[in-house]
């Protein structure tokens, strides 16, 4: 069960958030504005509500996590999501993630390879539907991203990859780009990566993360 009340209090949380956010280095007013403004305490279960906007990850079932605020905050930043962009996400997760990029403005196309957590969003998680008409959810094995609906603008994966998957790089624009961290033995290195002309990318470098990692295929539920 997750929280549905957004009271006077956790607002004040969050604007606490959004100031540690800042003294770690997020800069990106929009990004912070998102952060601001989502009630992270419903991406929880109502057990976490008290202790919901400190900067950590929690447990969301199904062995997965709700990413620490300052990892989706760096994520979002290096994306540059510009209002209706297309944006690709893999692994949707607790689905705070892709609702602040919804809430950025961006149309959000977001894949989840956990049929339990898919289904929850999908049937139960009303704030997602009457908040952001523009974000849609998929059930799918991520590493073949969604080709019907390609080319995206961005592309953010959410999970510790192996590797770069090429099937995702071909469904970004020219000059689109992707957010991944990858596997370097028990971290994970956050890119960003630039679609070229000619199919190639460019390889910016940054921080060490620590993700769940991204599988393949696709996990039936229970």
């Amino acid at each position: 069960m997750r929280g549905t009340e957004d009271t006077y209090r956790h607002k004040g949380l969050r604007r606490q958030l959004v100031e540690e956010l800042q003294k770690k280095g997020i800069s990106d007013e929009r990004v912070l504005e998102a952060i601001g403004n989502i009630p992270r305490h419903f991406f929880l279960d109502t057990a976490f509500v008290d202790i919901a906007y400190e900067d950590r990850a929690f447990p969301i079932g199904e062995g997965q996590t709700i990413s620490q605020p300052y990892t989706v905050a760096y994520q979002t930043q290096l994306l540059e999501v510009k209002p209706f962009e297309r944006v690709l996400e893999i692994g949707t997760g607790s689905a705070y993630q892709a609702c602040v990029l919804a809430e950025m403005g961006a149309q959000v196309f977001t894949i989840e390879r956990q049929k339990k957590l898919y289904d929850y969003n999908k049937n139960s998680f009303l704030f997602l539907k009457s908040k952001y008409p523009q974000l849609k959810l998929f059930y799918g094995d991520g590493f073949e991203g969604l080709p019907t609906f390609a080319p995206f603008d961005k592309v953010i994966i959410t999970a510790a990859a192996p590797f770069v998957p090429p099937k995702l790089i071909a469904q970004l624009k020219t000059g689109g780009k992707m957010v991944i961290p990858v596997d370097e033995d028990d971290c994970q290195r956050m890119k960003r990566l630039t679609r070229q002309a000619d199919g190639s990318f460019t390889e910016e470098v940054f921080e060490q993360f620590s993700f769940v990692p991204m599988l393949g295929g696709k996990e039936a539920g229970s």
